[in-house]
């Protein structure tokens, strides 16, 4: 079994596409374990403000077939296929650690934003506070230990969704 962190994000009737990202997650995968609910402002762009989350899984599928599933379900919930990158979304779904992989092709594993952006930062330290990152050596609670939490601001909210 391969442990996996993938980032959900939405600013599109977010309680709704949350749940509906939750929901889809947990067909494919069965149980699910998941970060506080995070509320944070549009990064690279003006929009609505996003929900952000981690959610923690095992498979025993490859990286190629849960970038598959993740990408799937982003078109089920109205993503675009052709979405810009800093644009309002449905459903946003990234695959940020499977195991203790370094990747560029399906995805970049490890996701470049885990130690750019608080609110992916900030939920997989909660869901994974000792694991380590492969390239940076550090486990996600020193990382965000040590991250400018004045860079952007993060509020947790009321997670809806019941398994």
């Amino acid at each position: 079994m391969s442990l996996v962190y993938i980032s959900l994000g939405s600013n599109i009737n977010r309680d709704h596409y949350v749940t509906q990202g939750l929901n889809a997650l947990n067909r494919h995968f069965g149980p699910l374990t998941l970060s506080s609910l995070f509320e944070s402002e549009a990064v690279g762009f003006s929009g609505t403000s996003f929900y952000n989350m981690v959610i923690a899984l095992e498979t025993n599928q490859t990286v190629e077939q849960v970038a598959k599933i993740l990408r799937d379900i982003e078109y089920k919930n109205g993503r675009a296929v052709d979405a810009k990158k800093f644009s309002p979304r449905t459903l946003d779904l990234d695959l940020l650690l499977f195991d203790d992989l370094i990747l560029t092709e399906p995805a970049q594993i490890p996701r470049d934003e885990i130690t750019i952006n608080a609110f992916v930062l900030w939920p997989l330290a909660e869901v994974a506070p000792n694991l380590f990152h492969p390239i940076f050596k550090q486990t996600y609670a020193q990382l965000w230990q040590a991250y400018d939490k004045d860079s952007q601001q993060l509020r947790k909210v009321p997670l809806k969704w019941k398994a």
